[in-house]
């Protein structure tokens, strides 16, 4: 049986004592498994491969093309469930007898000593008009879009937070713009809390917003059309609650600024719910 040669050519230039018979196709050193990184055609070096990426062209992909592909990094469980739960509630309001409607819908006289009941600031997130079912399909074809771009870039529990605090800052606005005795429902404002947050860090990101500010501009507006019968104050609220989320999730996006996070975020939802309570009890005591 031949023997194969001993020779310095036949052991790996960055380790001596490992004998291989592979070459590096652009220097042509011999390298051993460790130190091989596979190339369309044969291996490379690490020193050949440091020195390629230094020498690829860098090109800053579109904020919204780096959006998108965050996105893809695993399924939005979190979107397809809250869908998912929103779809089952829609399905048991149309049951008779349940009364699902009439226990989880938002008026602001549930944040006073006349009935008070502040988890139906949330609740009301989860229902829709069963008259108009335009209204929930809307509401999610629009959340499947936003969020997966958002769930995958923030993460499953940072886009959860976003969509409540977003659904609580949509209750508030209509305890503050809309008359006391007000019953709303929808996930509108958590809707567009999504969009204030994808403004913010597109705009944060230096992408371009053209469409999407007509897009914001098209629902908001369609809110004030006489007989449609949507809360533009719940939809205002949910924008300005969730830019401000999203803003606080640019601002603190390093590992170390965690508990930062989470505290603004805690503290936020806490003076949403505040200030819903002290405006509705300001509004009903001044009748």
């Amino acid at each position: 049986m031949s023997q194969a040669p001993t020779d310095a050519a036949n052991y790996c230039y960055r380790h001596p004592s490992r004998q291989s018979f592979i070459l590096c196709q652009r220097c042509g050193r011999t390298v051993c498994p460790e130190c091989q990184t596979q190339a369309a055609v044969g291996v490379i070096c690490p020193e050949c491969m440091k020195e390629q990426r230094q020498n690829a062209p860098r090109t800053k992909p579109a904020a919204f093309t780096r959006i998108r592909a965050a996105g893809r990094n695993g399924a939005p469980v979190v979107t397809y469930s809250i869908i998912a739960l929103t779809a089952l509630v829609y399905v048991l309001q149309w049951i008779p007898g349940l009364g699902v409607t009439d226990a989880l819908f938002f008026n602001p006289v549930f944040l006073t000593e006349i009935q008070f009941e502040p988890w139906r600031m949330l609740t009301s997130v989860f229902l829709h008009s069963t008259g108009l079912i335009f209204h929930i399909l809307l509401n999610m074809y629009t959340l499947w879009i936003f969020g997966q771009l958002l769930e995958g870039m923030l993460g499953r529990w940072r886009f959860l937070s976003l969509y409540l605090i977003a659904g609580l800052a949509g209750s508030v606005g209509v305890v503050i713009l809309a008359p006391v005795n007000s019953g709303v429902l929808g996930a509108s404002g958590a809707i567009f809390g999504l969009m204030g947050a994808f403004v913010v860090i597109q705009r944060r990101l230096g992408g371009n917003l053209t469409q999407l500010y007509v897009l914001l501009g098209i629902n908001l507006v369609i809110g004030f059309i006489p007989g449609m019968n949507i809360s533009w104050q719940a939809h205002l609220g949910g924008l300005v609650g969730g830019a401000l989320v999203g803003l606080v999730y640019f601002e603190t996006r390093k590992r170390s600024q965690k508990g930062l996070q989470i505290g603004l975020l805690i503290g936020i939802a806490v003076l949403l719910v505040a200030v819903g309570i002290i405006v509705a009890r300001w509004k009903v005591g001044a009748l």
